[in-house]
């Protein structure tokens, strides 16, 4: 039995040997937690103490979560950057040094090169002088000390084996950098201007202002995860006297690079660099000063801009101004307790590790992606719509982050989706994948009609209040469904050909427009999923016609079901097609982790010949959420159904962290046999989630992970696109769920809990299993799952009493399926 969820955090957490963060940080946790189940409070609780920002920043796992300083969906991110993988700049592996601290970043991204990580400083000691000092990367890379790194909501530090301490607060785009330095020395500090993560400079220009203590920056930098070809710029404005309290020393510019080139200028105060064009990793280069006086303190004030230099100081002076580092420090914080709080669990009678856990996914659920409104470039220059950068991807987010924040967050949720239609307008085709302000790579189509659809469906009766036109949110959903756009790779769909055929053929002819034509199989999935928000979308505005030819076009899935395929003694497959008609076979184990004697690539690349995308036909012959019990009918049957899922698990074919396994362990339910997906969950979460820097099964791809995580821990599981949410079993006997903007509050109570049945397999006559749901005191028609209209919507009580009995069924309907008068009237 695994049963760390009921041991303490502290014995689980230290003395693993890949545990870098200082041991202080696990034992403040476990005793805030204790200190909260002591007090037996329900009120007044600081939530920002459960959060664990370092879950996910392991070098095993790679869950590329970034534990820096950042207010939620801060365009800025401080955290030190290191050497080795490290997407996020920051990384749990004490064999990896850093080489610097910098103030934009994203987190959870898998860019194997990394995102952002512009403007880094690195705090220097340099004995002999300023042109002694190690200004390039490798040279100034340095171990941090032991057990050194800290961080929580608003607050990132580390210590460098010199004894140098960094450390960072910040605000939406600017931030304070504190450094303290040993006793007796002299600070130096190396400011970068062409460095980047994914060494990316395409030419920009630095500037010393040794009179008012001031250096800006500004330039040009690649996509992450988009065509090369594609540069974003970005600004940073230095301030280096603390108003006044710092006196500079030296000053100067200096450019360097890995093979002998280590030039500096003592006294100069400009850089004009282009882009070199011969190739190669851009020249380094930068700024470098020291302080008078052998301070022992340091702070630099800086700001972030798209915009402009001047932008990027008047957001330092806006944001940060005079304030000390605890003040803003403070600042940060209590928006972390407003967005945390909007959850609020019984933490006195749940496993601690189940409230680390929740919390630190609230947390990172609230990261990203990066609000960058006023801060817009390119075609979105001086739009007067909200943006957001870091969308990084809508095929990650769209299954389950948005429909958490569904559950409590309207405002930001029309703010994110103003942002996608913003980008019908001015491009053509809604956003799919953006990264560093660029169109990044499409994964599955359109998949941001998924997300506009979600929120349509759920708060129309808001949407104008809150800013949100439907006939433009419909006119971007139609263009993305019938709009070809000439090159699909960076957004829309390749629609010409699936309108034709019904299907996504493979090796066809296409005429008229460019893209990496692999992926058939799972793109013609999730366009027909895509299609099925659409359709929700004019059921909502009473578009019959639309409702029927988008009903039609969602149940295209069916199109690549190929029924004489066999694998493992079990018949019918998703497969790939020809533009003729007949199937491209190819076995249902490729690209599964099974897959032994494959060595096809299996994600964008053009040797992808499985036909889906980071996925098997194992994995994706289970995609239709949205005509789940159809496909039960397809497999033969709930008998048939219910024992191939046990086998794809049991065989090891579910992949945690992957997202078209994320509904997979809830299919039970279609099959009428909710008891197998409460044990399936709990298998889920004990065997593959912890508090541990490798606490996720991987990337963390912009909280999906840490949502996905959360909708188990509440015992729920969203159906994109609809207002369902299916019933599983909590981790925690009691929680509530506020939404401002509603003014309501939803109280979910676990009647007979026990925690005991945090474990996997839950002991027998433990109570687990749902016995039966009431709604404000009302018989639920189903215990399978509820409606939002009828519950967090409308706020009151929820009950969910639990039982040992685990052979039970759904008491009522199945989870709706659309082929089956599911999803039949609007709410």
């Amino acid at each position: 039995m695994v049963g760390w969820l009921l041991a303490s955090a502290a014995a689980v957490c230290i003395g693993t040997t890949y545990a870098q963060p200082s041991p202080e940080v696990q034992a403040r946790i476990s005793a805030a937690i204790a200190a909260a189940q002591a007090s037996n409070r329900s009120t007044d609780i600081d939530y920002t103490a459960f959060v664990n920002p370092f879950i996910g920043t392991d070098y095993t796992n790679y869950g590329d979560v970034c534990p820096g300083a950042s207010v939620p969906f801060g365009m800025v991110k401080f955290t030190t950057d290191f050497t080795g993988y490290a997407p996020a700049g920051y990384i749990s592996d004490p064999s990896q040094k850093a080489h610097g601290i910098s103030p934009l970043h994203d987190s959870g991204t898998g860019s194997s090169l990394g995102t952002y990580g512009n403007f880094e400083v690195m705090p220097l000691l340099c004995p002999s002088g300023f042109d002694t000092c190690t200004t390039t990367l490798e040279a100034r890379e340095r171990y941090r000390k032991n057990d050194s790194d800290d961080a929580y909501p608003g607050y990132f530090s580390l210590t460098l084996d010199n004894d140098i301490k960094m450390e960072a607060t910040s605000t939406r785009r600017a931030g304070i950098e504190r450094f303290a330095f040993p006793a007796g020395s002299k600070p130096y500090f190396v400011l970068d201007l062409a460095n980047d993560l994914p060494a990316s400079f395409a030419g920009g220009t630095l500037d010393i202002d040794p009179e008012n203590g001031r250096i800006t920056i500004g330039g040009h930098y690649g996509s992450s995860f988009g065509p090369g070809s594609y540069h974003y710029q970005a600004f940073a404005c230095y301030d280096l006297l603390n108003s006044g309290t710092q006196k500079l020393s030296e000053y100067g510019v200096w450019t360097g690079d890995k093979y002998g080139l280590d030039a500096k200028g003592l006294g100069q105060t400009h850089l004009n660099l282009s882009q070199n064009l011969i190739g190669g990793t851009p020249y380094q280069s930068g700024a470098l000063f020291s302080y008078e006086d052998n301070t022992e303190e340091v702070i630099l004030r800086v700001g972030i801009s798209f915009v402009s230099t001047d932008q990027a100081c008047a957001n330092a002076e806006e944001e940060i101004g005079t304030s000390s580092f605890e003040e803003i420090q403070k600042a940060s914080k209590a928006l972390w307790q407003e967005k945390l709080s909007k959850i609020e669990i019984d933490v006195v009678n749940t496993p601690p590790n189940v409230t680390e856990m929740l919390y630190s996914s609230l947390y990172r659920a609230s990261l990203t992606p990066n609000n960058a409104t006023l801060e817009t470039q390119g075609a979105f220059a001086n739009t007067t719509s909200f943006y957001f950068d870091s969308l990084y991807c809508s095929w990650d987010t769209f299954r389950t982050f948005y429909p958490f924040m569904t559950l409590h967050s309207p405002v930001e949720f029309a703010q994110i989706v103003d942002n996608y239609i913003d980008g019908w307008r001015k491009l053509g085709w809604m956003p799919e994948c953006r990264a560093n302000n660029l169109p990044g790579w499409t994964q599955g189509g359109s998949s941001g009609d998924s997300i506009v659809a979600q929120f349509a469906v759920n708060y129309h009766n808001e949407a104008q209040a809150l800013g949100i036109n439907l006939d433009d949110l419909y006119a971007a959903l139609v263009a993305d469904g019938q709009v070809n756009p000439p090159e699909w790779n960076t957004m829309g769909r390749q629609v010409n050909v699936y309108k034709q055929f019904s299907y996504v053929p493979f090796a066809v002819l296409d005429t008229g427009s460019t893209g990496r034509q692999t992926r058939e199989g799972s793109r013609t999935l999730e366009y027909a999923f895509q299609d099925f928000g659409i359709r929700q979308v004019a059921q909502v505005l009473g578009k019959t016609d639309d409702v029927e030819y988008y009903t039609n076009r969602s149940y295209w899935y069916r199109n690549v079901w190929d029924a004489t395929v066999y694998s493992d003694g079990y018949q019918g497959f998703m497969q790939k097609r020809f533009s003729n008609g007949t199937f491209y076979n190819t076995d249902p184990v490729d690209c599964s982790p099974k897959d032994t004697r494959s060595t096809q690539e299996c994600s964008l690349q053009e040797d992808n010949q499985s036909g889906f995308y980071e996925s098997s036909s194992w994995e994706y012959s289970w995609y239709a959420p949205h005509d789940t019990g159809y496909l039960v009918e397809l497999m033969g049957g709930n008998a048939t159904f219910t024992n191939r899922l046990d086998h794809f698990f049991d065989e090891g074919y579910y992949l945690a962290g992957n997202e078209p396994s994320f509904q997979t362990p809830i299919g039970y339910h279609y099959a009428n046999q909710p008891w197998r997906s409460v044990d399936r969950v709990r298998d889920v979460v004990m065997n593959n989630f912890n508090i541990e820097t490798a606490g996720l099964p991987g990337n963390d791809d912009q909280a999906a992970m840490a949502t996905l995580l959360g909708f188990h821990l509440l015992g729920l599981y969203p159906v994109p696109s609809t207002t369902h949410y299916l019933i599983v079993s909590p981790f925690t006997p009691k929680y509530t769920i506020h939404n401002a903007y509603l003014n309501t509050s939803t109280t979910v109570t676990v009647t007979n809990y026990s925690a005991a049945s945090v474990a996997y397999p839950i002991p027998d006559g433990v109570p687990a299993y749902v016995k039966n749901v009431t709604i404000n005191g009302v018989p639920a028609k189903s215990r399978c799952y509820v409606d939002f209209y009828d519950t967090f919507r409308v706020g009151g009580e929820i009950e969910i009493v639990v039982t040992e009995d685990k052979t039970y069924d759904c008491g009522g309907p199945v989870p709706e399926s659309l082929s089956m008068e599911g999803f039949a009237r609007a709410r």
